[in-house]
């Protein structure tokens, strides 16, 4: 199996295992598209709250505990992203390729190498 194919089974795999989760309590009458998407910008608030105040440095050494705080919340996003992809059935892999592809056409290599500029600045 390539590492493309076994990357997908495994994504496959996870998303199987949080809906279960879900379907074992009970919780999908309560996810809506509009909840689970709210639900998402929430986890996202809390990752950011490990960053905020944070210099550039600092953010990419963080103590081990907040690491470890922010595995975490990552894992809540994915959790939750996750759900939402599968509840409109968009499948990420996809999604996210095709997203890859649209970015290489707007910001071209030899235009956007080495600066954050938007592609409409180039």
């Amino acid at each position: 199996m390539d590492a493309k194919s076994s990357g997908t089974q495994a994504l496959d795999e996870l998303t199987a295992r949080v809906e279960a989760f879900v379907e074992e309590r009970d919780w999908a009458q309560f996810h809506s598209p509009k909840n689970l998407a709210m639900a998402l910008a929430g986890e996202v608030g809390e990752l950011i709250e490990h960053f905020q105040w944070l210099t550039q440095e600092q953010s990419r050494n963080l103590p081990r505990e907040t690491h470890e705080a922010v595995r975490l919340e990552i894992a809540d996003v994915q959790t939750y992203l996750l759900l939402l992809a599968r509840k409109l059935d968009i499948d990420l892999v996809q999604a996210a390729s095709d997203k890859l592809e649209m970015n290489a056409r707007k910001y071209p290599v030899e235009k956007a190498r080495g600066n954050a500029r938007k592609y409409s600045d180039l």
